[in-house]
């Protein structure tokens, strides 16, 4: 069998096409785009709660006055609102209580475990007033003074109320 050259040349142009046009296709799609790396989640600690009425201090750190009973407890807390240990040896506060038309004033000790500053029991509900603190250094220095409405501490604590029940007839 003789092969004539336009055959040749058509054989040779084909098997030519058949090598360049996969080239060519590869060479025009376009490159897989890369999965999109998702962002790294910092790790984020939910914001610190103070227990009770949160004062700031004029340093940046913060104080948190709870009345547990019939005692004032006063704990200090650093700039990001974590527990510390106590900076004032003691504090010294006084108020006026509406039953009673006397000032009381009782100073802030220590607790047993030096976390937290507790007075003696003479906080007596209704707390519906002001109190006055004065923080002590050990050596009787005046370190910090400030006042604290108690009726924020008895509308933070103050249950809800129940639902109304209609009266029948209105």
């Amino acid at each position: 069998m003789k092969i004539n050259a336009a055959v040749m040349k058509s054989l040779l142009m084909a098997a030519s096409i058949g090598m360049v046009v996969p080239l060519v296709v590869v060479a025009q799609t376009p490159p897989p785009k890369p999965k999109p790396v998702a962002p790294k989640k910092e790790k984020t600690e939910p914001p610190a709660k103070i227990d009770g009425i949160t004062i700031a201090r004029a340093d940046g750190r913060f104080l948190g006055l709870t009345v547990s009973g019939v005692q004032f407890n006063l704990r200090f807390y650093d700039a990001k609102k974590k527990p510390e240990k106590p900076d004032a040896a003691t504090a010294a506060a006084r108020w006026t209580p509406v039953n009673v038309k006397t000032t009381q004033r009782v100073i802030l000790n220590p607790s047993p475990d030096g976390k937290v500053l507790v007075s003696p029991g003479l906080v007596k509900p209704p707390l519906t007033f002001q109190v006055f603190f004065t923080l002590f250094t050990a050596d009787g220095q005046t370190m910090d003074i400030f006042s604290v409405d108690l009726k924020d501490l008895a509308d933070d604590e103050a249950p809800a109320e129940p639902p109304q029940k209609p009266i029948k007839g209105y």
